[in-house]
């Protein structure tokens, strides 16, 4: 099954609902990164709130960025997206392994650690980008993001993330956002927290094949949720190039570069987003000294 995000309409357009299922987006980020288990959990949780809230952004220029410190084992996770969305990621320590937790699962809370920052930034083309921040709460990432809603953005959100890995890679990836509208009932947002509550695990749900829209009308009790939009297939995708290294060669200055030539005469520069390697000879970063002068 390819990786989708469907956004809903529930209770005649009063609750908002988007959902994701980003498996092969997940275990493409496992091998690129080589990751553990509990890296896995954690990081595709987190790429899965960043193909959900990429989603969102209007404009082809738009791009979101979250950076998520805690003070846990597995240090910085950084994810970034366009619109499409295109989503990519690295990870201070990919091969973090500790113990599971007392229920027998995957410990992403202690992983992740529960001291520390989300920051969320969305450049969408106005003269400064938008930047909120939130405290960790639990390190579970989906409890903290439901935190960095209501308190960023002033938005009542209930948030589902979930990963299930098993020793071949990712079983089932996806989450869920829902959000209420203004006019929302009372009654119907007592309804989604009562269905919420009975749908379980959304990883579970992926891995029982359930689709997208059985799910969103399994977490909202509505079943005659309305599909805005089935377009929208997120994957794992960097997007570097040797220009692109060459750019930003450029912004080490005339000095530096001239004794990375006169000491090294040649520069190798890895990609942290997809660990492919790039190589420049020393008439290349001769050329890219030139190019400075030119300036």
């Amino acid at each position: 099954m390819k990786d989708q995000i469907i956004k809903f309409l529930a209770y005649d357009g009063r609750i908002s609902v988007i959902c994701a299922s980003t498996t092969k987006l997940v275990e493409e980020a496992r091998k690129i990164h080589d990751l553990s288990p509990v890296t896995t959990a954690a990081l595709g949780r987190v790429l899965t709130m960043t193909a959900l809230m990429g989603s969102e952004m209007k404009n082809k220029t738009d791009k979101l960025t979250i950076q998520i410190k805690g003070n846990g084992e597995i240090g910085k996770m950084i994810t970034v997206s366009d619109n499409f969305p295109h989503v990519k990621a690295c990870i201070t320590n990919p091969k973090v392994d500790i113990p599971l937790n007392e229920f027998g699962k995957l410990d992403v809370g202690r992983a992740v650690g529960n001291e520390g920052f989300i920051n969320v930034i969305k450049d969408i083309g106005l003269k400064e980008p938008y930047i909120g921040i939130s405290p960790l709460v639990t390190g579970e990432i989906g409890d903290d993001f439901a935190n960095y809603f209501q308190t960023s953005e002033q938005k009542q959100t209930a948030v589902a993330l979930g990963v299930l890995v098993d020793k071949n890679g990712v079983r089932a990836s996806g989450g869920y956002i829902i959000t209420p509208m203004p006019d929302a009932k009372d009654e119907e947002i007592a309804k989604v927290e009562k269905s919420i509550f009975e749908a379980g695990a959304m990883s579970k749900m992926l891995d029982e094949q359930l689709s997208l829209k059985e799910i969103a009308i399994k977490i909202t009790g509505d079943k005659h949720v309305k599909v805005i939009d089935a377009s929208i297939e997120p994957v794992y995708e960097c997007g570097c190039t040797k220009e692109k290294f060459a750019d930003s060669l450029v912004t080490l200055g005339k000095e530096q570069l001239s004794e990375l030539i006169s000491e090294d005469e040649k520069a190798e520069i890895e990609c942290q987003f997809c660990n492919k390697k790039y190589y420049f000879n020393k008439e290349e970063l001769v050329e890219i000294l030139n190019r400075i002068g030119d300036r």
